[in-house]
């Protein structure tokens, strides 16, 4: 169970976010997405007045703003603010989650206290390999038990924050053939003799957040650098996967809003046949559709946090919550780009940016296919 921040707290931090978004993020959106270069302005910006790591233990050096409720809250300000420049200024919990969930004191105060501070470092999650996507527990990247520690050997791909980040925590098996009982979490620093990072991969959208591949070969790794027992990884990776989901989905509520937002004035400002476009009821009607997928993404959203915060098992609702939030964002964009429809195609408008943006939600921290599996699973006793 995790204590919920006062609603007056929140709501101070919420305001500090959406502000933060308006007048830092959104007006530099467009330049990062289109030179494809980490934001470091806004994430410095951002770490100034502890929105890197308000949600990271006091003790630590964090905010100690630990529930999932006010954490989707802020989030949903800083994607609306912009996806790709609002995910990179959140990510530092989805690395120190897992440190903090399997790690003991002294491994937290070397990979988590460095995430805080005005000039703070970098963490990445590193799961995902050419042939273990949704199924984790295929991860075939293997820790070798070697005098001393382990020797690491594999690859991942798809990683956020690759080649900049300080820490990676790698998922690996130390017995292959076992699937999830071999998965066991280790830490790799920047600078680790066989550690490599590939070429970055160009995306469709929220091109701001560095992308790459990685590479171990015979990367030698002490035994303090193991995050929790072996065998332990899969669990832990697990349920972060279910709290970074309730935070992504606030954060497609936040992306569903500024379309929906932006849509709604063009369509007041906009006249066709003598009057605004809105009076057609395939505009009025389409955005109706958006207000309601997206405000029952958001209640979806709230609910989870709550289960979470409560201590109650929150995957199923977690696994609704990302489901349906991400489809909110992809139908608000399209509807935005319905709405404007000639100039959605244009880059000068934000349109089609965030149709590219939302794109990506519907594929990470699994994709909506193996959410419908979670959810179709918790109907039925498993056979």
């Amino acid at each position: 169970m995790t204590e919920i921040t006062p609603v007056d707290i929140q709501d101070d931090l919420v305001a500090l976010a959406r502000d933060f978004a308006a007048n830092e993020i959104r007006p530099v959106a467009a330049h990062y997405d289109e030179v494809e270069e980490t934001p470091w302005d806004p994430f410095y910006k951002a770490a100034e007045i502890g929105l890197t790591c308000y949600d990271l233990p006091e003790h630590l050096g964090g905010g100690g703003i630990m529930d999932l409720t006010t954490a989707a809250r802020i989030h949903e300000e800083l994607v609306f603010g912009d996806a790709a420049i609002g995910n990179f200024i959140g990510s530092a919990s989805f690395f120190a989650g897992t440190v903090i969930a399997l790690g003991d004191e002294a491994q937290q105060e070397r990979w988590v206290r460095p995430l805080t501070g005005p000039k703070p470092k970098l963490g990445a999650l590193a799961t995902t390999e050419p042939e273990a996507g949704s199924d984790a527990s295929s991860i075939t990247t293997y820790a070798e038990k070697v005098d001393g520690g382990y020797k690491l050997n594999g690859s991942k791909t798809w990683i956020s924050n690759a080649g900049v980040a300080s820490f990676y925590i790698v998922f690996a098996t130390v017995a292959p053939g076992t699937r999830s009982k071999g998965i066991t979490a280790f830490i790799v620093e920047d600078g680790d003799e066989g550690f490599t990072v590939g070429n970055k991969l160009h995306k469709l959208g929220q091109r701001a957040i560095p992308t790459h591949e990685i590479f171990f070969k015979d990367v030698f790794l002490p035994e303090d650098r193991r995050i929790g027992a072996e065998g332990m990884g899969f669990k832990g990776l697990m349920r972060k996967f279910d709290e970074s989901r309730v935070v992504l989905a606030a954060g497609e509520v936040g992306m569903a809003r500024a379309a929906f937002e932006y849509a709604v004035e063009y369509a007041t400002e906009r006249k066709a046949f003598g009057a605004p476009i809105h009076v057609n009821q395939a505009v009025s009607f389409r955005l109706a559709d958006v207000k309601m997928k997206m405000d029952q993404a958001r209640l979806m959203v709230r609910h989870a946090a709550l289960l979470a915060d409560t201590g109650q098992d929150f995957a199923t609702e977690a696994a609704m919550a990302k489901l349906a939030a991400s489809e909110a964002a992809w139908f608000s964009a399209w509807a935005c780009c319905q709405t404007l429809g000639g100039y959605s195609y244009s880059r000068e408008y934000p349109a089609e940016k965030w149709l590219r943006d939302a794109k990506l939600e519907e594929l990470w921290e699994g994709t909506s296919d193996i959410m419908r599996l979670i959810i179709s699973r918790s109907l039925f006793p498993r056979v």
